[in-house]
């Protein structure tokens, strides 16, 4: 790997793990709803542009249900139940819980009857990225808690969602195009959303919180992208998505440190298993070279 392909690892990492702390930080202000108004609207402001300037948004036009399937199933609804879950789990429980989306991948490729034959390596992978969850959830989890995993679970049946409509019927349409509509058009719904449940804006939350929104939105979400397929570029799809496993690392590292999370036994276990888990199914059948669309979407599957 390359100096500059290091840096752009690294940086996507980050960029991609750090999201889970300052949701956690949002929304002890902000409603779920606003924040992911907030986030969808800044992050589209910077990538829309970006997406026009190269053509990227009308190809998109004659496959505008999908489109709108798309942003359903990977930003609108994972974000207002992820914003959710998350004023009542641990920014970092919530990271781990969120790498099991390769899991979740296989069983929507089994339902729909687009499953490869997995390797027995692939099917200990998900035995033990299986019992990981278990014990995250079993053991790190408080009985309290378990509608908030629960909304973790729908966010993460979405993530896997996403690539699995990106891989055919949004098939080789740019990448770029599809994630700045689908920022675009879930900003639009949830204008409405916000005003009908929380009412108009009053008084401007903290400083805290505001720049965890705009760090949500310019790096987390608008930056990262660039970095992504700026990777891709230097390595290829395939290793690109190998930044998937640094996340929940990340997640866990920075909600100890900034928050003050504790991190329990059950916690390391948890997330040996299920990254390893993940990691092994990830490994165990996949296509050699996946579309960049395909590529954005699950990669973004760990970006929260």
């Amino acid at each position: 790997m390359s100096r500059r392909a290091a840096v752009l690892f690294v940086a996507l990492g980050m960029a991609w793990g750090i999201p889970y702390l300052l949701i956690k930080v949002a929304v002890d202000e902000i409603s779920p709803a606003q924040l992911v108004l907030a986030r969808t609207a800044l992050a589209a402001a910077i990538l829309m542009p970006i997406a026009l300037a190269r053509g990227a948004v009308r190809p998109l036009l004659a496959r505008w249900h999908w489109l709108l399937l798309f942003t359903a199933v990977e930003i609108a609804v994972p974000w207002v139940f992820l914003g959710s879950a998350e004023t009542r789990l641990p920014s970092s429980t919530t990271g781990l819980l969120i790498a099991a989306v390769p899991l979740a991948g296989v069983a929507i490729a089994f339902v729909t009857g687009r499953a490869e034959r997995l390797t027995t390596i692939a099917w200990v992978g998900m035995v033990l990225g299986i019992v990981g969850v278990a014990a995250l959830v079993g053991l790190d989890v408080g009985g309290s808690d378990l509608g908030a995993v629960a909304e973790v679970g729908v966010v993460v049946v979405g993530y896997a969602a996403g690539p699995a409509i990106l891989s055919r019927p949004l098939q080789g349409l740019p990448g770029i195009g599809i994630m700045a509509s689908a920022l675009t058009i879930s900003a639009l719904v949830y204008v409405p959303v916000v005003l009908m449940t929380d009412g108009v804006p009053g008084a401007l939350p903290s400083g805290d919180v505001i720049w965890s929104v705009v760090a949500l939105a310019a790096v987390c979400t608008a930056a990262a992208f660039m970095l992504l397929f700026a990777l891709v570029n230097e390595v290829g799809p395939v290793r690109a998505t190998t930044i998937t496993y640094l996340n929940p690392a990340v997640a866990v590292v920075a909600g100890a440190l900034v928050l003050g999370e504790p991190v329990t036994v059950w916690t390391v276990i948890g997330f040996g298993l299920v990254v390893t888990g993940s990691f092994l199914v990830n490994r165990g059948g996949r296509p050699v070279q996946p579309p960049e669309a395909e590529l954005v979407g699950e990669t973004a599957s760990s970006c929260a």
